[in-house]
């Protein structure tokens, strides 16, 4: 099992995947929003998506997990 986390804070802009899907290593699985810009957010590993953590509009600050691979 792994953790998806976030690279910095912002606002959770974007999921790109649910529970349930499959994701590669480097694919993008979220976009956060911090000062008017977009910032991906990508899987460090390719797993099924166990668990989401977050929902769209939500705050997220740095090093937070985001998401559940298994």
């Amino acid at each position: 099992m792994s953790q998806v986390i976030t690279n910095m804070a912002g606002n959770l802009w974007k999921l790109l995947v649910q529970v349930g899907d499959q994701v590669e290593e480097g694919q993008d699985i979220a976009i956060l929003e911090s000062m008017k810009m977009e910032i991906p957010v990508a899987a460090e590993e390719s797993g099924t998506v166990k668990e989401v953590l977050k929902e769209e509009g939500d705050f997220v600050d740095e090093g937070e997990v985001l998401i559940v691979l298994e």
